[in-house]
C-alpha cells in the first residue's frame, strides 16, 4: 500500500550555511531570522543563542541548509540585509563547506604546528593552509612533507618592520582569513596586531602572569606548581591579554621534574590551540568586548 506524505521529502542535495549575528536584544528578532530562512527555503540544522543581559545584547549562531539549488550565497546575503538593518544587526553569513584559509606562524617549538597539520590532514579541522611562516628554518622539512610552502622571514630589531610588511603581503596575496601563532615567539607590533584584529590567534602557557620570561616551566617547578595549563586568545596590542577563546589545565605533582612539566605543557598547548582554531573556523566564536562568546 502506498503511503502519502503530508509534506514533500527534503532533497538530499542541499547546501549548508552559517549565519552569526549580534545586536541589541529586542522582541521579534528570532521570528525575523526564522522568517528570512523560510523565505529562502532554509531549514535550521543547529541554532545557538546567548543573551548577555549585562550588555543587553543578543548573540546567535544558526547553521542551516537550503533546498533550492538556485539560491546562492550572495542572494542569501542580499536577502538578510533588510532584516539586519531593521534590528541593527552586526552579522556574517558563510558557506559552511568553505575552509578557513589559515597562515600558521612558528619559531623553534613545533608541537602546535605538527598537531594542527595532523588534524587538518585527518579532516578534523576545516582549514586550508596556503603557507607557513617562520623566523627559523627548523620546520621547513615538516611543511614540505605536507606540501605547504614555507616562508623563512628572519626577524631582528633592525628588520622587524620589513618582516611584518612581508607577512602582510602574504596575508593579502594568499587571501588569508586567519593567522595562527603556533608558538611563534616574536612579539608583533601594535600596528600589525590592529591590522589582524579578530583574525589572529595566539597560544601560551597559563602560568602567566607568574613565571614570565625564559624557562617558565623551570620557574614553575621551583615554586611547586600543581597545575599546568594553556590559553588561546585573539591577538591584541596588549601582550598576551587578548579576548580568551579556550583554556585548559592538567594536574602535576611533586614527582614531576621540569621536563615532565614541559611535556604536559606542550600537550595542553596543542589541544587548546586546536580547539580555538576549530571553533573559529566553524564560526563558533564571537567577540563581545574584551571577551568572547563561544558556541561549542
Amino acid at each position: 500500500m502506498r503511503t502519502e506524505h503530508a509534506f514533500p521529502l527534503r532533497p538530499q542535495s542541499s547546501r549548508e550555511f552559517i549565519l552569526t549575528l549580534s545586536c541589541p536584544d529586542r522582541a521579534g528578532l528570532v521570528h525575523a531570522v526564522s522568517g528570512f530562512l523560510v523565505r529562502h527555503c532554509g531549514n535550521i540544522l543547529d541554532s545557538r543563542q546567548f543573551d548577555d543581559r549585562l550588555q543587553d545584547r543578543l548573540f546567535m549562531r544558526v547553521h542551516f541548509d537550503v533546498s533550492d539549488p538556485k539560491i546562492a550565497l550572495e542572494e542569501l546575503r542580499s536577502g538578510f540585509g533588510p532584516v539586519a538593518e531593521a534590528f541593527r544587526i552586526s552579522w556574517q553569513l558563510h558557506d559552511a563547506s568553505t575552509p578557513t584559509r589559515t597562515l600558521i606562524m612558528v619559531s623553534k617549538f613545533g608541537h602546535c604546528l605538527n598537531d594542527l597539520l595532523f588534524r587538518k590532514s585527518t579532516g578534523a579541522l576545516t582549514i586550508e593552509v596556503p603557507a607557513i611562516v617562520s623566523n627559523h628554518r627548523d620546520f621547513e622539512p615538516l611543511a614540505h612533507s605536507h606540501g605547504i610552502p614555507y616562508h623563512h622571514i628572519p626577524v631582528t630589531p633592525e628588520t622587524k618592520a620589513e618582516a611584518e610588511a612581508r607577512l602582510l603581503e602574504l596575508v593579502d596575496q594568499l587571501d588569508i582569513d586567519l593567522v595562527v601563532l603556533a608558538r611563534y615567539t616574536q612579539v608583533l607590533s601594535d600596528d600589525l596586531c590592529k591590522r589582524l584584529d579578530g583574525r589572529a590567534i595566539n597560544i601560551h602557557h597559563s602560568l602567566l602572569p607568574s613565571f614570565k620570561g625564559a624557562r617558565p616551566y623551570h620557574q614553575a617547578h621551583r615554586r611547586g606548581v600543581k597545575l599546568v595549563g594553556a590559553t588561546a586568545h585573539y591577538v591584541t596590542p596588549d601582550l598576551d591579554e587578548g579576548p580568551i577563546i579556550e583554556q585548559d589545565v592538567v594536574r602535576v605533582g611533586h614527582a614531576d621534574d621540569p621536563d615532565a612539566l614541559i611535556t604536559a605543557g606542550r600537550d595542553v598547548e596543542a589541544r587548546v590551540l586546536a580547539h580555538a582554531v576549530q571553533w573559529h573556523s566553524e564560526r563558533r566564536v564571537m567577540l563581545n568586548g574584551n571577551h568572547t562568546v563561544v558556541f561549542r
